[in-house]
């Protein structure tokens, strides 16, 4: 197939208002149908550092970064290998940039039973050499949040050691978690604003699916940490991700692929390659299984948080959604993992406080349990989820009061307490 008008892709322009915070992402599909989506960022009076002048360099670097990744929200309705960028990439840039629209986009590709020669080809501009990375004075923690419990464990240690940061939320709507007003005294959480172009989307009638959403949220909290003059962005996330759903050839399908190890060590690369050396960003939780996660949270945040905070994706993260009070719609993959995950470490009393019942009893659960567990070929649900022998082990774990599933869980071998590779930087934060 050869690239026409009607099959390529378009990045046409990206800019930056100061005045009211706004970044302008601009993009072309097939039949001339463009897509503008606006990002409003929270104002820098919110930050220790906002009296000192904004790197514009390094905000310029990391506003194009972002405009590439933003822009799988809008390929997907057209999926083409053709792809336009009016700037020129290196090597390594096309190939990160291959990996997010082919890996990143894996799940998509599954759902709509595309090939990775169907998804865009980024191609390195013939002997080009990129410019250096900026230097960068900023100084400070930006710790991205979302009411979940790895976040929340993440403010907690921070706290525990007395180290200030800058509580962040991006939001789709007017509304966010008011527990993140609640991680330091007296200090509200910062929140920006993303508006997709949800009208041109829905008149596309293109494909839809699910993109790298952990990349496009790392790369406007890059933005913001600039905009604050802070040095630090700390996302949560623990050992997960590593297990395929699936194989489209040689293109493993993982709904988790951007918050994988390999994928935090790519962003970080990136980051320092071509934005500036001095910033950094990364999971102090990398380390820790999913299981370890939940049962520090019990340990240190269940008290303070356990009836205010939540992993459901259902109940609380759709488009638009009033998720001021956060909740557990206690039917979806998430709510039936995260019951897993705590049952070794949380009463039964306490956990039926959120799910208002025992999951273990629910029948109509049974199948989304044997994904969760690896049973009866059961395919693995398309959510941020523990791997299959955590998972197995937390329900063997279980604490006394529990229900019995009427199947057979295989026993695990798994060890939750194994510690995993790190970025040397975030150990100061454990």
């Amino acid at each position: 197939m050869n690239p026409t008008s009607q099959n390529i892709f378009k990045f046409l322009s990206y800019y930056f208002d100061h005045a009211s915070r706004t970044a302008t992402f601009i993009y072309q599909g097939d039949n001339n149908r463009f897509f503008t989506e606006k990002i409003v960022f929270a104002a820098p009076s919110e930050a220790p550092n906002s009296t000192l002048p904004i790197n514009h360099a390094a905000l310029d670097r990391a506003l194009q970064l972002a405009f590439i990744l933003i822009g799988t929200s809008y390929f997907k309705t057209q999926p083409t290998p053709f792809v336009q960028v009016d700037f020129p990439l290196d090597q390594f840039q096309a190939n990160f940039f291959n990996q997010v629209f082919q890996e990143g986009l894996s799940q998509f590709a599954f759902e709509n039973q595309l090939t990775r020669d169907q998804l865009a080809h980024f191609l390195p501009t013939p002997n080009y050499t990129a410019p250096a990375a900026v230097e960068y004075q900023g100084s400070g923690i930006l710790s991205l949040q979302s009411g979940g419990k790895d976040s929340l464990l993440t403010a907690t240690l921070l706290a525990e050691k007395n180290l200030p940061f800058t509580p962040w939320y991006l939001s789709s709507s007017n509304y966010y978690p008011r527990v993140l007003d609640h991680l330091i005294p007296n200090t509200s959480a910062s929140v920006a604003t993303r508006n997709l172009d949800l009208e041109q989307l829905k008149q596309s009638k293109g494909l839809n699916g699910h993109v790298p959403i952990t990349y496009i949220v790392q790369s406007l909290a890059l933005i913001q940490a600039i905009l604050f003059n802070q040095d630090t962005i700390l996302t949560s996330i623990g050992q997960e991700g590593n297990e395929p759903h699936a194989m489209i050839g040689d293109l493993p399908v993982n709904h988790q692929w951007s918050k994988t190890w390999p994928a935090e060590l790519y962003f970080s690369e990136y980051v320092r390659r071509y934005i500036s050396p001095n910033l950094k960003i990364g999971s102090p939780l990398r380390g820790f299984s999913e299981l370890y996660i939940a049962e520090l949270f019990a340990q240190k945040c269940w008290s303070k948080f356990s009836l205010s905070f939540s992993s459901c994706n259902t109940a609380n993260y759709q488009q638009k959604t009033d998720n001021s009070k956060l909740s557990w719609c206690g039917h979806c993959p998430k709510c039936v993992n995260s019951f897993l995950l705590f049952a070794p470490f949380v009463p039964l009393t306490e956990l039926t406080k959120l799910f208002n019942r025992d999951l273990f009893l629910e029948r109509k659960l049974h199948r989304t349990f044997k994904g969760l567990l690896g049973i009866d070929g059961e395919m693995k649900p398309f959510e941020c989820i523990g791997s299959i022998e955590e998972l197995r082990t937390a329900y063997h774990l279980r604490q006394p009061g529990f229900g019995e599933l009427p199947f057979v869980v295989p026993l695990s071998s798994f060890d939750y307490r194994t510690t995993y590779s790190v970025q040397d930087f975030v150990l100061q934060y454990l």
